[in-house]
């Protein structure tokens, strides 16, 4: 993500608008480098996640932070004028990802740029040794995103739509892990395994003790310190405002 907004040109004094800003981490990490001659609008829906943010903001003392509290597709966001839009795995969750990608352009000025970090091709969630039930899960969790509106591997539809909101593509690059147990980045799908098990129950996907079993196979591999995973695909995508159709 640091590596993306220093390419985009993020840097001291600029601007910045975060799309689906959750509990405000990349918020947080965007209000540290603009500093007090920039500005950082997170937009966040969720009130739990918005009062969590607010009080991150609020103890390290950020007041060119501000908040919007509003559903990304269905309300007037009334942003413009930004350098900078960021929106990491948003697009696969929203009821209509071109109205995203028109309000993410519409934020921009002319010459600003949006970094995107979304999904292309989720099913390569993998471990090595293979574990059937970690496959079983990818699975799910695709079918479930889906079933609620959603699109998992969404970054293949977004490019096309590019060009039609003034959007110009600097950059696309994949985004791909090989990790193991050891390595701090495990710690986040090790997680989604653990809450999102319980959540496909409480959805009636999957039996209670298929959870249970998935948690205590994924709890072995962690053991194993020679164990691999291979990471969901992510599409990096870098584009620049070239008019002020959007």
């Amino acid at each position: 993500m640091l590596d993306a907004w220093t390419r985009a040109g993020l840097t001291r004094g600029s601007s910045l608008v975060d799309f689906g800003a959750g509990p405000g981490y990349a918020t947080c990490d965007a209000a540290e480098i603009v500093g007090r001659e920039g500005r950082v609008t997170a937009v966040e829906r969720s009130p739990a996640f918005l009062e969590f943010a607010r009080r991150q903001i609020e103890r390290r003392d950020m007041p060119w932070v501000s908040f919007v509290a509003a559903d990304l597709v269905s309300d007037d966001l009334a942003l413009s004028g930004f350098d900078l839009a960021w929106c990491r795995w948003v697009a696969s969750f929203v009821s209509s990802p071109a109205t995203l990608l028109e309000k993410v352009a519409a934020s921009l000025r002319v010459g600003g740029r949006a970094v995107f970090h979304e999904y292309q091709d989720y099913s390569t969630w993998r471990v090595i040794p293979a574990s059937r039930r970690l496959d079983s899960f990818v699975k799910e969790v695709m079918s479930s995103w889906r079933s609620s509106g959603g699109e998992p591997n969404i970054a293949a539809s977004l490019l096309p739509q590019m060009a039609g909101v003034g959007l110009r593509l600097i950059e696309v690059r994949p985004l791909i892990f090989s990790i193991r147990p050891a390595h701090f980045a495990w710690r986040w799908p090790a997680s989604f395994v653990h809450g999102n098990s319980r959540r496909l129950v409480e959805l009636g996907r999957i039996p209670r003790e298929d959870a249970d079993a998935l948690r205590d196979d994924f709890h072995a591999l962690e053991q194993n310190p020679d164990a691999v995973m291979i990471t969901p695909l992510v599409l990096e995508i870098i584009a620049e405002k070239t008019s002020t159709n959007s």
